[in-house]
C-alpha cells in the first residue's frame, strides 16, 4: 500500500496538469471501488475548476471551485495516469480537463476509495475526525507524542502506527524513523525519554523528506503518475533487510512479525 511520501508524490503530479484547470469531462466507469464511489461524483466534478490538490495522511485531496473535495485513496494497487498513451483494462475512472489532459485512476484489485465532501465538513468525515497531526506539520512534536504516548506499553513500533497518534505513518518509514533514532521497535512507548522523542520527531520528518525527494519507495505496484519508479527503497535502512549486514555496525539485520506486519531492525543499533 502506498504510504504518505508516495501518496504525496502522487498529489504533486497531479497538481501538475490539474491546479487551475476546469474538468471538463468525467466518466466514472464502474459503480464501486471498496466503496461505492458517489453516484453524484461526475455531476459535481463536471465543469469545476481545480483549486489544489493536498494530502491528508495517506489521502490525496481535490479541492475544487464549488468547495467540493474529492477524497482518493490508492489501496493496494491503485495508480494515478496522466496523459496515457492508451487505455488499460482497470482504468475505472477518468478526468479530462479543457486544454486536454487526462487523468486515469488505474486500480486492478479495486482496494483503493473515491469519495466527496464539502469543504467545510472536511475533518468531520469518518475518515479524518479521528486522525492525528501531520508528522510533516506543526502540530507534530515532541511534546505532544509524549502525551499521546504516555502510560503505553505498546511497542513504540506499532504505537506510531496508530494514525490517532500521527497521521500517515506505515510500516516503512516507521521501520526506517526507528532506525534513525536509535530506538528498538519492542520499546514500551511509554517509556522513551524526552531525548528519544525529540530523536523520534526529528527522524521521522528527515525519513519522509527524504522519501518524497526520491519520489517514494517502488514496492509492488507503486509508480509515480508518470509512470517512473520511486527511488527511495535503494536507501533503506533496515526494511526489507533481513539477514543484511547493517550500514552502521556492519551486523545483521533482524526481522521479527509484531501484530502481523514484518518489522526490521538492528539490534545493535537499537538496543
Amino acid at each position: 500500500m502506498p504510504e504518505l511520501p508516495e501518496v504525496e508524490t502522487v498529489c504533486r503530479g497531479m497538481a501538475r496538469v490539474l491546479e487551475g484547470r476546469s474538468i471538463s469531462r468525467v466518466e466514472v466507469r464502474r459503480p464501486d471501488l471498496r466503496r461505492p464511489i458517489p453516484t453524484d461524483l461526475a455531476e459535481r466534478m463536471q465543469g469545476a475548476v481545480v483549486t489544489r490538490i493536498t494530502r491528508r495522511a495517506k489521502y490525496a485531496l481535490l479541492h475544487t471551485d464549488r468547495g467540493d473535495v474529492v477524497i482518493l485513496h490508492l489501496g493496494m494497487s491503485g495508480r494515478v495516469r496522466v496523459d496515457p498513451d492508451a487505455p488499460e483494462k482497470h482504468d475505472h475512472v477518468l478526468w479530462a480537463t479543457e486544454d486536454g489532459h487526462v487523468l486515469v485512476l488505474n486500480d486492478a484489485r479495486r482496494f483503493g476509495s473515491l469519495d466527496i465532501e464539502r469543504e467545510e465538513r472536511l475533518h468531520l468525515h469518518p475518515l479524518f475526525a479521528h486522525l492525528g497531526p501531520e508528522p510533516l506539520g506543526n502540530e507534530f512534536h515532541a511534546e505532544d507524542l509524549a502525551a499521546k504516548l504516555a502510560g503505553k506499553i505498546t511497542p513504540i513500533k506499532l504505537a506510531l502506527l496508530d494514525q490517532r497518534v500521527v497521521a500517515g505513518l506505515g510500516n516503512i518509514y516507521v521501520c526506517e524513523a526507528l532506525f534513525g533514532a536509535g530506538i528498538g521497535p519492542l520499546t514500551p512507548a511509554g517509556t522513551l525519554t524526552k531525548e528519544q522523542l525529540e530523536r523520534l520527531v526529528t527522524e521521522i520528518r528527515a525519513v519522509l523528506l527524504r522519501a518524497i525527494e526520491a519520489g517514494g519507495s517502488s514496492l509492488r505496484d507503486y509508480v509515480q503518475v508518470d509512470g517512473e519508479l520511486g527511488y527511495f527503497q535503494h536507501s533503506w535502512q533496515v526494511y526489507g533487510r533481513e539477514a543484511e549486514d547493517c550500514r552502521v555496525c556492519a551486523r545483521p539485520i533482524t526481522r521479527i512479525v509484531q501484530s502481523g506486519r514484518s518489522t526490521f531492525y538492528c539490534a545493535n543499533c537499537q538496543p
